[in-house]
């Protein structure tokens, strides 16, 4: 771990020194054990403006080992003395477009949950040029009851939409779509729960744990997500989907935080 915070701290000093970077923070990937399958160093980077581009930015990171970057520039990944570095770079000012249009989730979120909010509040501030960050991660733990309650809506009727797909998949023996409308049932159930308790969504990685973990839940969930979970064929589609239909009215019944 030494290691690692040299690491971090180096790349740090680098992407602070430009102009347009407000704050550098780290992410829970971070804090894994290095041996973990799981590690990743993980940076997320606030900036408004313009931030060198990709050739510059590999020079400066002395052209580490299988640099690349996603399409959109918005991306880095590479290995330093072998561990992996990956490196996202966010403009500051769409989160708080997020905040002045009363957290309309729809905005920001789409299907990958509310997980970048999570980053953003429990990341380790390693820079900040100014209180922006520190003011927006205030606005998002005082975020409205309204905002959780639509958020969880939303996601309740995409449950009921892959429930439905779920059910008529199993009858159909259509395997394909039926784990995709598992995977799509599943994801929007975590969705749902986490907004009933008012919690931003972990990374997927660590989601079973976070989810059994949290303070309110639907009855019998343990037993029936492990079901859900079953690889080994001991629970046959139609009986998978008779319990995505149980945690569904448990979820509808159970109380907004």
């Amino acid at each position: 771990m030494h290691k690692v915070e040299r690491i971090a701290s180096k790349l740090t000093s680098i992407i602070s020194a430009w102009p347009e970077v407000e704050s550098v923070l780290s992410c829970e990937a971070s804090e894994t054990d290095v041996l973990d399958p799981y590690f990743a160093l993980v940076l997320d980077v606030y900036y408004d403006g313009a931030i060198p581009g990709r050739d510059e930015r590999q020079s400066l990171y002395d052209n580490p080992g299988a640099f690349e970057t996603s399409s959109s520039g918005e991306k880095d990944r590479f290995f330093l003395e072998s561990l992996p570095i990956h490196i996202e770079y966010k403009h500051a000012s769409a989160l708080e477009n997020v905040i002045g249009n009363q957290f309309d989730s729809m905005l920001v979120f789409g299907s990958s949950g509310t997980y970048i909010l999570h980053r953003l509040v429990n990341g380790t501030i390693l820079y900040k040029r100014n209180d922006r960050i520190e003011r927006i991660r205030e606005s998002l733990n005082h975020s409205p009851l309204e905002f959780w309650q639509h958020l969880r809506e939303v996601n309740q009727q995409k449950m009921e939409h892959c429930l439905s797909d779920l059910g008529g998949a199993a009858l159909k023996d259509d395997r394909f779509f039926y784990f995709v409308s598992l995977s799509g049932f599943m994801r929007a159930f975590v969705s749902a729960i986490f907004a009933a308790n008012r919690q931003w969504e972990p990374s997927d990685r660590h989601m079973s744990a976070a989810l059994l973990a949290l303070p309110i839940l639907p009855e019998d969930l343990q037993g029936r997500w492990a079901q859900l979970l079953q690889t080994d064929g001991s629970v046959d589609p139609e009986r998978r989907y008779q319990i995505a239909q149980l945690i569904t009215r448990s979820v509808f019944a159970l109380e907004q935080a």
